[in-house]
């Protein structure tokens, strides 16, 4: 498992985003969009008083979706055409009007989203599990991170664990998420985390999502600033309670064994006799990229284990390997997606064994052929 922040620098820099965070809801008309060599600021005006800030590569995707123009167009337009982008965006800002919220962090619009989008916050969702954790017995929090769009923290119980085989013990987990920037709802998702190799697998089954959808915001203003303690109003308070009941009962022994039993299961459910062929395969199906389908393909070959097992241990440990943190996990969750699979008429498995074992000389051969292509041998 890929690790980001301790618990204590997440806790100061969800302290630091707090203090410069700044939330507007405003009639598009009040925007303007000013595009120079590939760097867009966006002015506010409230009632005379004008801001200015820089939109982010997220806003700008956000932009250009609600404005259904082609991002492929809108980035060849931003970098090469800027003044037709501003007036693009500055025609329907005024010509299709509508409130829109606004999320600014250090000066930047980190996202451009409905006024209906429920701000359910990374500093208040830590409030309200960080002490229901330290109540679990034997739990641990093992990584946490916080990146421009997701905050994620996870933890393991050290007590809750099992044999998937002689000497591979996993431990049950749970993986607690959330985007302050309209990219996912608040998630508690079941961990297993396997010891040997130290990998993390997000189980599909019985997480628990959150959405970030409210009631519209009602207000005759064209545009003004909201402040973070209408998000503590009542009913937010007892949104958070229901998340803390969701994180006491995510590490559940008896869903934990069903998943164990589970997985020993996908040791019997076998690959093609071609690991690069399966990787392959995954690669297109997932639309991964070249390197993460190399690393993927260098774990599967030295893990000498062509079930499906072997395929979702190649997944979740070549995510240790990818810098980017949440990408990391998305791969976590891809093991998970891997494991929910059913073999029957899925292009990853076989469905007659024994035709591995016909091919179990071929497919000795190309793993050594795959090995010394890996090693430079």
């Amino acid at each position: 498992m890929k690790q980001g922040r301790s618990i204590l620098q997440l806790a100061q820099e969800l302290e630091r985003q707090r203090m410069v965070r700044r939330d507007y809801l405003t009639d598009t008309r009040n925007l303007v969009v000013k595009t120079i060599v590939g760097i867009s600021n966006l002015t506010l005006n409230m009632d005379g008083t004008v801001e200015t800030f820089i939109l982010n590569e997220l806003a700008h995707k956000q932009i250009a979706d609600r404005l259904q123009i082609p991002f492929r167009y809108y980035s060849k337009m931003r970098m090469e055409q800027p003044s037709l982008l501003d007036e693009n965006i500055n025609g329907w800002f005024n010509e299709a009007p509508e409130r829109r919220m606004l999320r600014i962090l250090d000066g930047n619009v980190r996202a451009f989203l409905s006024d209906r989008y429920r701000r359910l916050d990374n500093l208040e969702l830590a409030d309200a599990v960080l002490p229901i954790i330290n109540e679990m017995k034997s739990a641990e929090i093992i990584s946490s991170q916080i990146t421009e769009t997701h905050m994620y923290i996870k933890v393991i119980n050290k007590k809750l664990k099992a044999e998937v085989t002689v000497g591979d013990i996993v431990q049950a987990g749970i993986v607690i998420s959330n985007s302050e920037v309209g990219l996912g709802s608040l998630k508690v998702e079941p961990l297993l985390y396997r010891l040997v190799c130290r990998n993390g697998l997000i189980v599909k089954d019985y997480a628990q999502k959150r959405y970030h959808v409210g009631k519209q915001i009602e207000s005759d203003d064209s545009a003004y600033e909201l402040f973070s303690d209408e998000t503590l109003a009542q009913d937010d308070k007892a949104f958070f309670m229901k998340v803390q009941d969701t994180v006491r009962t995510a590490i559940d022994e008896v869903k934990f064994h069903l998943s164990v039993e589970k997985l020993r299961a996908t040791m019997e459910e076998r690959t093609g006799p071609d690991p690069v062929k399966t990787v392959e395969i995954l690669a297109d199906t997932y639309a991964l990229s070249q390197n993460e389908r190399g690393g993927i393909l260098r774990h599967f070959i030295m893990g000498a284990d062509n079930s499906k097992y072997g395929l979702i241990n190649a997944v979740t440990r070549a995510s240790q390997d990818v810098e980017d943190y949440a990408r990391a996990t998305d791969l976590e969750r891809l093991g998970g997606e891997l494991f929910a699979l059913s073999p029957v008429k899925n292009k990853l498995f076989v469905s007659n064994p024994s035709a591995i074992a016909a091919d179990k000389s071929n497919n000795n051969l190309i793993q050594l052929d795959m090995m010394k292509l890996t090693t430079g041998a």
